[in-house]
């Protein structure tokens, strides 16, 4: 029996804000989190200087020390975002440490500060002095899944997404599926980054940044015929999922649903994208919620502003929906927050959906004219949704889209 699955609790700490109101208010004003890094000037060869922290953020003090000797700035963040989200939820202790509760969380990596210092004492010094067990856990793939496991003490399944930009929306896809199938009753799931020089250097060397860099509020500019890259950022945020019977058996208050999800991988090439792959996610989402296409009220489109990706995720979302659907991209605002990008905008999507409005892309002067003919944003609009689409595409051909359903209609 396939269970329906429900959002009780959701979080998010972005480059627009530590809270939904401070994230809202910024959305509204237009308003960019893109600032410059000076601190990269001295890094030979690197063209970007561009970059978007979560203003603010520090290692909470009532985090208990033994708990967060193996956690980096990634996964501090990841913590701080399900602690809010399980406080939103009203999710007792008991629930949590149930073996019927399990974790789907990821990230592109292991925190890069760790990950520099491994390297470094091992690869240059020639000693492993100064490297501790501790410090090593922050340096794997898993480190945001094991490390909220230990914190709040979960028993259930642990999903480690390890995808890059998909690993917050197949964070939520693959907890999604887990209850829908009956294998667990509550997944906390999501996706987080923390911003290093490294993640920057990687887009720069194949030319995918932004070199606006005395111009920072001016970009990125996805689906602008004038944009030039992408801007890097970090975040967290965490959705509380549970199957609907679970919730209404414990009076939690719901959110929305989930009711569609899909991931695929291309097969083709390694970072050029394939139209006809999105397109094939898509469908496959609209197929797993039972939906037209006609159905979706909104797509937020994952669009970094770099060429190949903008022009190819247009043409994809053309064709899956045969009309001008709007869509607009949340990196404008914040940057590219990576393994968190797809966490971060399935929450900003549900709060939409459950508000009824939607943000433009800023920075959009002008669509590229090689984009399809779709709906563009340019400015804030009102409006009744039911389903909302996000889609997230990542290196190596993978895909992933969710739906979102506001809940209240049945």
């Amino acid at each position: 029996m396939n269970h329906r699955v429900v959002v009780t609790g959701m979080a998010g700490l972005c480059p627009l804000g530590l809270d939904w109101g401070t994230v809202r208010a910024k959305l509204l004003a237009k308003e960019s989190a893109i600032a410059a890094k000076t601190e990269w000037n001295g890094i030979g060869g690197l063209r970007t200087r561009l970059g978007a922290e979560v203003p603010g953020f520090e290692r909470p003090a009532h985090f208990p020390r033994k708990k967060i000797r193996s956690m980096g700035r990634v996964s501090l963040m990841a913590a701080r975002a399900t602690e809010l989200a399980i406080e939103a939820a009203g999710l007792p202790p008991d629930k949590i440490q149930s073996e019927r509760t399990g974790i789907s969380y990821g990230s592109t990596s292991g925190s890069p500060p760790a990950l520099e210092h491994f390297a470094m004492q091992l690869g240059v010094q020639h000693t492993i002095e100064g490297v501790t067990g501790a410090s090593f856990i922050q340096t794997m793939s898993h480190t945001c899944a094991i490390n909220l496991a230990q914190f709040f003490e979960v028993h259930g399944r642990i999903i480690p997404t390890c995808s890059a930009c998909t690993a917050g929306s197949q964070g939520i896809g693959y907890a999604y599926e887990a209850i829908k199938f009956g294998r667990q009753d509550v997944m906390l799931a999501g996706g987080a980054e923390e911003l290093h020089i490294a993640s920057a250097a990687v887009f720069d060397l194949l030319f995918a940044t932004s070199t606006m860099n005395n111009a920072p509020h001016a970009t990125p500019r996805p689906f602008d015929a004038r944009r030039d890259g992408l801007v890097v950022g970090e975040g967290a945020a965490t959705l509380i999922l549970e199957s609907l019977p679970h919730a209404q058996q414990r009076g939690a208050t719901i959110l929305a649903e989930i009711v569609g999800f899909a991931t695929n991988c291309e097969g083709s090439h390694v970072v050029t994208p394939s139209p006809e792959g999105m397109e094939s996610v898509m469908r496959q989402a609209l197929a797993d919620a039972g939906l037209a296409p006609g159905q979706i009220d909104y797509v937020n489109a994952h669009a970094t502003a770099t060429e190949v990706g903008d022009i190819a995720e247009s043409q994809a979302t053309a064709a899956c929906f045969g009309r001008p659907v709007p869509i607009s991209s949340l990196k404008s605002y914040m940057g590219h927050t990576l393994g968190a990008c797809g966490a971060i905008e399935a929450w900003i999507c549900i709060q939409l959906l459950r508000e009824g409005w939607l943000p433009p892309t800023i920075h959009l002067d002008q669509v590229d004219p090689r984009c399809a003919p779709l709906d563009y944003l340019t400015e804030v609009r009102e409006a009744r949704l039911e389903h909302v689409m996000s889609n997230n595409f990542a290196f190596g051909g993978i895909n992933t889209s969710l739906i979102f359903k506001r809940w209240g209609n049945g």
